[in-house]
């Protein structure tokens, strides 16, 4: 092997990989075709490790019109001609080098992954994680990210409507950064990302090509962390402005029939976007680099295919059609040049000038080795899972109103105002419901309907239990939706887990999918795009194994959409779902178990079918017009939820009729499943009780709502102030 070892770690490429190639080549690689096999067989693009397991994963519903894997996003039909475009992606690693342009170019990156479909974009999510901002380098990534995502995302114009943000210890090294973008489209409109017919001009639009981002694709996202690498070149920079324009050229290039279709570039650049663009199409490509306008002097071949800067698209035009489509984008100011063309030959040729400086089957580029390496549940997870819940001492009833206060105050659970304030949530007059709500509601401009969105993920709950994590990833995520009144539909997802080569983590990462694709299949929710980050950890200390489910939903009437907060003086507090009390098994995995005994501990439960039925009541009662709020409950349990539900509102709750049997911590901060706090008006008892005893779904009366003071009787008495401050400030005291 004429190759040193260093060369193939620069480009994640392992010895096996490179006499794979030597032997299906018939030759030693050249160094671009080298550059391009280690991209295009990275983990990142390649999927090496999770493509398998990913098949498990529905993927087909009536409404699903682009599934995974087939364009950037994945669309569903939501009726009247149009259809949603959604999808979430990863920028973790590139975020905790520089977490400013790291997160400013998630947010650009899966902003063109929509509009490349010829899609607006209307709405962002995002899910964050970071590590104890009681440390100086995570509040840095912290400010560093939420400023990124704001910046980026508030010059371009499209909302951020909501997402999730979560902190712990494993995250401190690994932080995570994941973003989501939603667009709508005429659905007989939808664009490609397929190069067909030979002699099809490629043209490259926009920024010119600069060294940032190289490796970001293999050497950045397809490998953990060491501390001596000097990682910060991988690291792209962002121009939202440019991407402004072009994402409004490319909009209306959508519209005519000028082309064949568009490729953003992403990962592995323009590599990456050619080779797959025809891959897609079942032709070749031939791309001269010189033609290819750049910003820094002497490139090389190899670093042009590799660049990752970004604000540029790979357009493929209709042959004949080349003035009009330039036309067209100097109207907008932008560069555009033809570099290169669709060819017949099934060959990915890179020239150099008349030199040819790769040449490479189209099929054996974008076809790496699969891998399904050993799985093994390790022993350490058998230990927390067999731990015994009645080595915690149950509260002492003059403990419950400190604890609460201490829930609400958790950075986990206290309100993140603070961070999506930065956000514009307004902008395009589409925000029905804004951040700070189980999910966000939009409105479909032109029709009476609305989408509701969410993202969700608890990775201490995958920690504890990968396969029932995975359940209720998806479970929790439907539930948020069916609180806002939306039926859901598809979800978008971000797999996020360590090193997939050790037995553990890809036990995690197996077990995580296919728990995933129980609920999916349970609560008819396909995944139609998404997105895996492996690798996410230092010196072999690994993230808590973390997917982000983001999921769309449908409201027929957005006028009757719901929301968390209490309404109306006298109305009744009602609970769908699981008892309070039952069982200590709530306490596993909490946020309670962890923030006062420092434990995270214990075995999981979830009855899907139980679930689904709660669900199916919950939106039932709010389509009929019977509920007046409803909000799930998650971290923090019962008594937070209510507290919540009290501040939104800016009302009170009088708990006379909850009756507490059983462990009181399990009652009032267990964090059980398949739990919906619902209000209704007095008049609307027997409708409740018919819906619900129609769903065979537990109905348990709380209280009712007034006054301006949060108490259940017995247990706790708390001015709605005193409850309010706690949540309100709990996050923004650690960054003062």
């Amino acid at each position: 092997m004429n190759i040193s070892k260093e060369a193939l770690d620069k480009v994640a490429l392992s010895e096996k990989e490179y006499e794979l190639i030597v032997q299906q080549l018939g030759r030693e690689p050249t160094e671009v075709e080298l550059a391009m096999f280690g991209s295009l067989w990275s983990e990142h693009c390649g999927y090496k490790h999770s493509k398998s397991l990913l098949k498990l994963l529905p993927s087909r519903s009536k409404r699903v019109l682009v599934g995974p894997g087939e364009e950037n996003a994945g669309a569903v039909d939501i009726g009247n001609g149009q259809a949603v475009v959604m999808k979430m992606e990863s920028h973790n690693h590139p975020s905790v080098i520089e977490p400013y342009q790291g997160a400013a170019t998630g947010v650009g990156g899966i902003v063109r992954d929509i509009f490349t479909m010829g899609a607006r974009p209307i709405a962002l999510l995002n899910s964050l994680r970071f590590g104890p901002l009681t440390q100086p380098r995570n509040r840095y990534l912290f400010n560093g990210v939420v400023g990124g995502i704001a910046g980026y995302g508030n010059c371009l114009g499209i909302p951020d409507v909501g997402g999730e943000t979560f902190f712990a210890d494993c995250y401190s090294s690994n932080l995570l950064v994941n973003a989501l973008c939603l667009g709508i489209a005429e659905k007989d409109k939808l664009v490609g990302a397929q190069a067909s017919g030979a002699g099809s001009p490629l043209m490259l639009v926009g920024a010119d090509t600069g060294r940032d981002g190289i490796y970001g694709a293999s050497g950045l996202a397809s490998r953990a962390f060491e501390e001596e690498l000097e990682l910060r070149p991988t690291v792209q920079v962002g121009n939202p402005f440019l991407e402004k324009l072009l994402m409004e050229a490319c909009l209306e290039l959508s519209q005519t029939d000028w082309i064949v279709g568009m490729q953003d570039l992403g990962a592995a650049g323009l590599t990456s976007a050619a080779v797959e663009s025809v891959a897609r199409g079942g032709g070749g490509v031939e791309i001269d680099v010189n033609k290819v306008p750049r910003r820094e002097e002497n490139m090389t071949p190899y670093e042009v295919m590799l660049s990752e800067s970004q604000e540029r698209m790979l357009v493929i035009v209709k042959k004949g059609y080349e003035d009009k489509v330039k036309s067209l984008l100097d109207h907008w100011e932008l560069h555009s040049d033809i570099i290169g063309q669709v060819t017949d030959t099934g060959l990915a040729v890179i020239k150099e000038g008349e030199e040819v400086v790769a040449e490479a089957p189209v099929n054996l580029l974008v076809s790496p080795p699969l891998y399904r390496p050993r799985s093994r549940k390790p022993a350490w997870l058998g230990e927390l899972q067999s731990f015994d819940m009645c080595d915690v001492p149950d509260i002492k009833l003059r403990q419950c109103n400190s604890i609460l206060l201490r829930l609400l105050a958790s950075p986990n659970i206290a309100s993140k105002e603070w961070i999506y304030r930065q956000y514009d949530h307004q902008v395009l007059d589409n925000t029905v419901v804004v951040p700070g709500s189980d999910a966000a509601v939009l409105r479909v401009k032109g029709t009476t309907k609305g989408i509701s969105l969410t993202s969700d993920g608890n990775g201490r709950y995958c920690y504890l239990d990968p396969y029932l994590g995975g359940v209720i990833a998806v479970a929790e995520a439907a539930r948020n939706l069916v609180c806002s009144g939306a039926e859901p539909l598809a979800i978008t997802d971000c797999i996020n887990f360590g090193n997939p080569e050790k037995e553990d983590v890809y036990y995690q990462l197996k077990e995580c999918i296919k728990g995933m694709a129980r609920a999916c299949r349970e609560l008819q929710t396909p995944v139609i795009s998404g997105n895996v980050s492996l690798y996410n950890e230092t010196k072999g200390e690994a993230i808590y194994p973390t997917p982000v489910v983001g999921m769309v939903g449908i409201i027929d009437d957005i006028n009757r959409h719901c929301t968390m907060s209490f309404k109306d003086e006298g109305d009744l507090v009602a609970l769908l779902g699981s008892t309070p009390g039952d069982g200590k098994e709530s306490l596993c995995g909490s946020e309670y178990l962890e923030l006062i005994h420092g434990l995270v501990r214990g075995k999981l439960t979830i009855d899907l079918n139980l679930e689904k039925r709660v669900q199916r009541c919950c939106l039932e009662a709010i389509k009929r017009g019977v509920v007046k709020s409803a909000h799930d409950c998650s971290e923090g349990g019962l008594a937070v939820a209510i507290a919540e539900s009290c501040v939104a509102g800016s009302i009170g709750f009088k708990g006379e009729d909850w009756k507490i049997s059983g462990r009181v911590d399990s009652a009032l901060f267990g964090e059980h499943q398949s739990q919906i706090v619902v209000t209704i008006p007095p008049n609307s008892v027997t409708k409740l009780n018919r819906i619900a005893g129609r769903w065979r779904v537990p109905l348990t009366w709380l209280g009712k709502v007034g006054g301006k003071r949060l108490s259940v009787k017995g247990y706790i008495d708390l001015p709605l102030a005193k409850v309010e401050k706690a949540w309100r400030y709990g996050l923004k005291q650690l960054l003062i």
